[in-house]
């Protein structure tokens, strides 16, 4: 796979002045607020390269920055073009910003533009590892649906679901430190330029996205339940 080209030393043409522009958002030859490039995504937006640890101060602020400058009411006398192009800038950085400030986002957002995200070709199949916990909450479930439908007492089952949801919900909590070891690994290896290790970081970002994609719909079905 090849590296990204960083969107600063991509070759831009202005399409007011047809100048050729180094700028992101705004020309540098005539100042007219630019389409969003084709071959741009939320990192190149706010002029960071491809990689997982960011620090969100800076983020923050540049967001702010962008906001105020992209911002539809600073266009409201320019050609209609502009007006146009200010909206979708805005609402592309709106965007960007939501999935970048959030960890989880973010790694599934870097494998999709790398084209690299696979999800579980079964999404229902249980992790081996968790195999009998998924049985013996599913028959909890079971039991739970069955004593509703009849009346029945539902405290000591709803009582083992709490514990058993909390006992996925922590699985959750070890699954996203994994991904945040893995993202560093992902940060190494782009600094390093070292391809096949790239591959191998996004696949096991993948297994680790679809695991926990896994036990967080476990957790919302039992959730759904208990109310």
């Amino acid at each position: 796979m090849n590296a990204p080209i960083p969107i600063s030393d991509a070759p831009l043409v202005c399409w007011s002045c047809h100048e050729r522009t180094l700028g992101t958002h705004f020309c540098t030859s005539c100042g007219k607020i630019q389409q969003v490039p084709e071959h741009s995504d939320y990192f190149a937006m706010f002029g960071l390269p491809r990689k997982l640890w960011i620090e969100m101060g800076a983020l923050d602020r540049k967001f702010l920055q962008l906001s105020w400058k992209l911002h539809p009411d600073n266009f409201v006398n320019a050609t209609p073009e502009e007006r146009e192009i200010s909206l979708r800038q805005s609402s592309e950085l709106n965007d960007a910003y939501r999935t970048l400030r959030e960890p989880v986002a973010r790694v599934e957002y870097l494998l999709a533009i790398e084209g690299a995200r696979v999800e579980g070709k079964n999404k229902q199949q249980a992790p081996p590892e968790l195999l009998e916990e998924v049985f013996e909450l599913n028959e909890s479930l079971d039991e739970l649906r069955e004593a509703k439908a009849s009346g029945g007492d539902t405290a000591v089952l709803k009582q083992r679901l709490e514990s058993a949801k909390k006992n996925f919900q922590d699985k959750l909590t070890e699954l996203d430190g994994e991904l945040q070891v893995v993202a560093k690994d992902w940060d190494k290896a782009v600094d390093a330029n070292d391809q096949a290790q790239r591959k191998s970081v996004m696949a096991k970002l993948n297994e680790l996205l679809n695991h926990r994609s896994y036990i967080r719909n476990l957790v919302v079905n039992v959730q759904k339940e208990l109310l």
